[in-house]
């Protein structure tokens, strides 16, 4: 089995997980708001598992943009981070604990937003492999925003700075800005706009090796188009 069989069937047994349990999460959320009588705390729980697990599943599907490249390390980062916060996400919902403690607050916030700066870098970089250099300019711009954005955030939370002088706010709010302007742009260009497709080149292979693509796109999940481009790139970067 080479690598990229295996990065295949890690990735379509996470999807897998990943919608079953948002689906078991959605359906108890669902009998949680059915249910009549007085609303409960069990009930309210229950939504906050099931919005806690939806952002999550969202977040997974980012971070496996990136499976089978060279920018990998970020999902798998991303889904350390997200998985650390749902696990505490879930304790602070179901478990008891000190109210005042607040190491877990401290680590549920810098995980949360680790988590989601993740998932967004995640979903610009799988984004842009055929992207034209201007848009990958404006990628890098982006990620720097980011970044700074989750540090701001990060500071505060872990240090308690809440009462910030003013500036730091705006500027803040200034920075997260630009990043959401940024991550829209590039959105926009890379799925609307221009692109270097290298003039969308058509192949014609033979029927037998065109069932063979089949089946592998079938076993791995992925589509015809993603498995002719990594076996291009595997057969231009390998030895010569």
């Amino acid at each position: 089995m080479t690598m990229n069989d295996s990065t295949a069937r890690v990735r379509k047994t996470i999807i897998r997980l990943t919608i079953g349990s948002f689906s078991i999460a959605a359906l108890l959320g669902i009998l949680a708001l059915l249910k009549g009588g007085e609303f409960s705390d069990t009930q309210g729980n229950v939504l906050l598992t099931t919005l806690l697990v939806g952002v999550v599943s969202i977040a997974v599907l980012c971070y496996l943009g990136t499976a089978s490249k060279r920018y990998q390390w970020v999902g798998i980062l991303g889904g350390i981070s997200a998985g650390v916060s749902t696990v505490i996400g879930l304790i602070l919902i179901w478990g008891s604990f000190d109210p005042d403690n607040q190491f877990i607050w401290k680590a549920f916030g810098v995980g949360t937003t680790l988590a989601a700066t993740l998932a967004q870098v995640s979903l610009l970089l799988s984004l842009v492999d055929n992207a034209k250099q201007a848009i990958r300019r404006i990628l890098y711009a982006t990620l720097l925003f980011a970044a700074i954005v989750a540090g701001m955030i990060i500071v505060p939370i872990t240090f308690e700075f809440f009462e910030m002088v003013d500036w730091y706010w705006r500027l803040l709010g200034v920075v997260a800005i630009l990043d959401v302007l940024g991550t829209v742009t590039v959105a926009a260009l890379t799925k609307f706009g221009t692109s270097d497709k290298v003039d969308d080149v058509t192949l014609t292979i033979s029927p037998a090796l065109d069932s063979r693509l089949v089946d592998a796109a079938n076993t791995s999940g992925r589509s015809k188009r993603d498995i002719v481009s990594e076996a291009l790139e595997n057969f231009f970067d390998g030895p010569s």
